[in-house]
């Protein structure tokens, strides 16, 4: 059997003999290439990680659902009530949540909690026009924050499962309706 000889290593140190001239680049160029290389490196690793998670579903993180401070629980209504009826009204609800409970799928649950529409409709003590200005108010403070989808503020108050949101939605929409003076 013939002995074959190993081809000697390519010499990586030499120009490459139909290779351009070498230009030597000032450090600014260098930066700029180095910047331009970067940038291409950083654009692909934001496309290959929308790829890797396209599939995963995420929902928005609402920063009042995780800082917290402690709850006034108090029996009595804030000394500050607000001097529109609509407003007051929201805030008489808010107030009857915070207190008496919050619930789900039903107005008023064998507890004695209430959902958003029940805290609202007790506290209008009869008047459904108030009723309805402050549902509508409510309606309104959900559709701003959580977009159109939102059918109905019996909906949205059963989609969650806490009353934080809720609690909170109510409360805002009592600042829309003393904004509005309504």
């Amino acid at each position: 059997m013939p002995h074959i000889q190993p081809s000697p290593a390519p010499d990586l140190t030499a120009p490459a003999p139909d290779a351009a001239p070498s230009v030597e680049l000032t450090l600014e160029e260098r930066l700029i290439l180095t910047d331009a290389a970067m940038t291409v490196r950083l654009d692909e690793a934001a496309v290959a990680y929308e790829v890797n998670t396209a599939h995963v579903a995420t929902e928005p993180v609402d920063l009042a659902d995780i800082v917290t401070g402690p709850l006034d629980t108090g029996n009595s209504l804030p000394e500050e009530l607000y001097r529109t009826p609509v407003a007051a009204l929201l805030q008489r609800a808010r107030h009857r949540l915070l207190t008496g409970g919050w619930c789900k799928d039903a107005l008023v649950d064998e507890d004695g909690a209430r959902c958003m529409l029940g805290a609202i409709r007790i506290e209008a003590r009869g008047d459904s026009g108030l009723e309805a200005h402050a549902t509508g108010v409510l309606l309104d403070a959900i559709r701003r924050t959580f977009g159109d989808d939102v059918n109905s503020v019996p909906s949205f108050n059963d989609a969650h499962g806490t009353g934080r949101v809720p609690l909170r939605m109510v409360d805002q929409a009592a600042h829309l309706a003393d904004a509005r003076g309504l």
